[in-house]
């Protein structure tokens, strides 16, 4: 059976690539080696930081695989929850990934594609790239975390139009909204994002993961609680290897050179 998601990793980066031609739909395969991926992502202390996009400059994902979607016709509720959590649970992974990630968004992403995108730490679009959650034409409604995710993102009002209507929106718009932290000019977009990633590659791990852990549960809580996860996680943070070196390069004017730990 043919990869359809490679991964390479350089430097402390790894490039996450969906490669299922020809619009990069998310297909149970693609789902299933997205999961298997992440999880070495997760493991590898040789990863800080990791990129995904799509192959080619088409999509970066169409959003599912509506070629699957008959199989589905019939089944029983409970069935039909259980495939729709495994999604999830794959999901999930990539947005608590222990690690800050990128999407670059090359091409279309629509459906699964933003949901997709949604699960990652910043988004970075090129700006030819079309953006939507078209699912309510099928007389559906977004599956993969996008009544979620895109409400927390943008605030409900926006985001329940942009899912009532399921009109893509151009680079730009999602620029202005916030759905995308930046725009690139056509085909500069991994120029962009590599940019990016290299510095974030350049510190620690350990501080890195304790900031994106500190925003994700703190924003599902109170004020409170949320400076009590930070405070806690400033307490751990101090107990590494690395603070001790970024404090000691400091004192001796130089550049720490961390080793995630």
């Amino acid at each position: 059976m043919t990869q359809l998601v490679k991964i390479e990793i350089t430097e402390g980066i790894a490039f996450v690539t969906i490669d299922n031609p020809p619009m990069n739909v998310l297909s149970g395969q693609v789902t299933r080696e997205l999961g298997e991926i992440f999880t070495r992502i997760a493991e590898d202390s040789n990863v800080v930081v990791a990129i995904l996009t799509g192959a080619g400059n088409r999509a970066f994902m169409a959003g599912a695989d509506i070629k699957e979607f008959p199989s589905s016709l019939g089944k029983e509720k409970e069935d039909l929850k259980k495939n729709n959590m495994e999604t999830h649970r794959v999901l999930n992974l990539i947005a608590d990934l222990p690690k800050p990630t990128i999407a670059m968004l090359n091409g279309i992403a629509f459906g699964g594609g933003c949901e997709l995108a949604l699960t990652c730490d910043i988004r970075i679009a090129e700006d030819h790239v079309k953006i939507g959650l078209p699912e309510v034409k099928l007389g559906l409604f977004p599956g993969g975390g996008g009544t979620q995710r895109l409400p927390r993102l943008i605030g409900p009002p926006k985001a329940k139009e942009l899912m009532f209507l399921g009109e893509p929106i151009t680079a730009e718009e999602a620029l202005n909204l916030g759905l995308v932290n930046s725009v690139a000019a056509r085909g500069e977009g991994m120029q962009a994002a590599l940019k990016m990633a290299k510095k974030m590659a350049g510190y620690s791990c350990q501080a890195l993961s304790r900031i994106k852990q500190a925003v994700n549960e703190g924003m599902d809580t109170s004020f409170d609680q949320g400076i009590e996860i930070e405070a806690e996680l400033f307490a751990e943070v101090f107990a590494t290897e690395d603070v001790r070196e970024g404090v000691q390069a400091f004192i001796e004017k130089r550049s720490p050179v961390f080793k995630h730990r």
